[in-house]
């Protein structure tokens, strides 16, 4: 069947494609990314907000953003709000740090304007020209043993010890046992290639859990009352941003600031050229196609993303499962997002997936994140110290900023040391300038609360 008017708008004879190749394109990239709406609403809630909001807010973000996507900049990406930053922006900014979810939203929201800002000028490439790779490194490789941690510590398979801090929670356990086989299995999917192995992980412990007991007298999944149910409007975290806060303490929230901003830059630009390496449609320069568009889909949703009740958006590498099956237009995005649309009307059957059934896809989302160690020169000293030091503090201090302020301050003492002084760029000084002010802000408030 011919579609001359698609054919047209999308350029798919030129992108040698068919409007059947970019459905089942457009089907697979969304069956790989759709574990989304069972993660974010779940970590989101750790930050006190509404689980089924924050479910409706993550499939109508991805409705929106990946639709601009595919009209805007044509290319078969999909876009949804990031495994990361959803993990920082709960249990960092709101938990940890103290701020209350509507001025974590937002400290987003204005993250999303100043990329827009940073997306139409020139700024954007001169600020990710000048951050050094072992710290962007460390940032990553931190975010994603952060996020493995999570995901053990949320199905109750690492537990608090007083001996040694942490420790696994006991084998008899039916969650530790749910969790185990999830961590075995989930990734046996992944090497297999098995379309979809994220979700099909999900829904297999999903009801696994059914017959599990959780020790209350109950089962470790209940039962929902209903498969399908009209969409809800997310009532409860829409338009509930609180600006004031940012204004009285800004300096305490700089530095999250300043990690969206990079999580926005950094993480966009990797799946944009990691997915579009894969379709052969880089220039021989190195140029991305039609960037700019690509970025500023990104900052649209970022800026829309709080305004509805979720963290920043970015492109998801899981669209590359898309373009391997075929997808090379904007077509394959507007099917996605019609795969988005759908799971909004089956909302009740994501609100019952349990913890354990969505750490073992957290595992799967930190390890991609931890992958960037391979970057680094593991036997110069100078550029794995840095990074080392950023990502096992993030960790073991469980607070990605003192990972991120130790890394930048021992990068910087290091390059002063050899006699590199010409080599630290005025972004990383003015990084130090920042860190070290938080830590002074900080310890004033702790002092204050002590």
């Amino acid at each position: 069947m011919r579609y001359p008017r698609l054919d047209r708008f999308f350029g798919l004879t030129t992108s040698g494609t068919t409007v059947g190749r970019e459905v089942v394109a457009g089907l697979t990239t969304f069956a790989a990314m759709v574990y989304c709406v069972a993660v974010n609403p779940m970590i989101m809630a750790e930050a006190g907000m509404d689980r089924a909001s924050v479910l409706s807010a993550t499939c109508l973000i991805a409705i929106f953003s990946t639709t601009l996507m595919g009209l805007l900049a044509n290319l078969p990406l999909g876009v949804a709000p990031a495994m990361g930053s959803n993990v920082v922006f709960a249990i960092i900014l709101v938990k940890q740090m103290g701020v209350p979810w509507q001025a974590a939203l937002a400290l987003v929201c204005l993250t999303g304007v100043i990329f827009m800002i940073m997306s139409l000028t020139r700024i954007r490439e001169r600020i990710a020209h000048d951050i050094p790779d072992t710290l962007r490194i460390g940032i990553q490789v931190a975010v994603g043993l952060v996020i493995m941690f999570i995901g053990m510590r949320n199905s109750g398979f690492v537990v608090a010890s007083p001996s040694t801090f942490v420790t696994m929670g006991s084998i008899s356990s039916p969650k530790v046992l749910m969790t185990l086989a999830g961590f075995i299995l989930t990734p046996v999917l992944v090497v297999r290639r098995i379309p979809g192995a994220l979700i099909l992980s999900i829904i297999a412990l999903t009801v696994a859990g059914l017959f599990l007991p959780d020790g209350k007298g109950g089962t470790l999944t209940h039962w929902p009352a209903h498969i399908f149910a009209l969409p809800q409007w997310p009532y409860a975290t829409a338009f509930h941003l609180e600006p004031l806060y940012l204004i009285h303490n800004f300096l305490y929230v700089l530095p999250m600031l300043f990690f969206f901003l990079c999580t926005e830059l950094f993480g966009t630009l990797a799946n944009l050229l990691g997915v579009v390496t894969a379709t052969g449609m880089v220039s021989k320069n190195g140029q991305i196609p039609r960037a700019r568009e690509a970025f500023v889909t990104d900052a649209a949703g970022s800026i829309l993303a709080p305004l509805l009740g979720t963290s920043i958006v970015t492109v998801y590498s899981e669209s590359i499962t898309g373009v391997h099956a075929g997808g090379r237009t904007g077509l394959t995005a507007l099917v996605i997002a019609g795969g988005f649309f759908a799971a909004l009307f089956l909302w009740p059957l994501f609100m019952i997936i349990p913890p354990q059934a969505t750490a073992p896809s957290l595992l799967m989302v930190g390890m991609m994140m931890f992958q960037g160690v391979r970057h680094l020169d593991l036997s110069d000293m100078k550029e794995s110290a840095p990074a080392a030091l950023t990502f096992l503090t993030a960790l073991l201090t469980g607070n990605l900023i003192n990972g991120m302020a130790i890394g930048t301050l021992s990068y910087t003492t290091m390059a002063l040391a050899t006699g590199r002084v010409r080599t630290i760029s005025p972004v990383v000084w003015g990084l130090c300038v920042i860190f070290i002010m938080f830590f002074i802000v900080s310890a004033h408030m702790h002092g204050h609360h002590a």
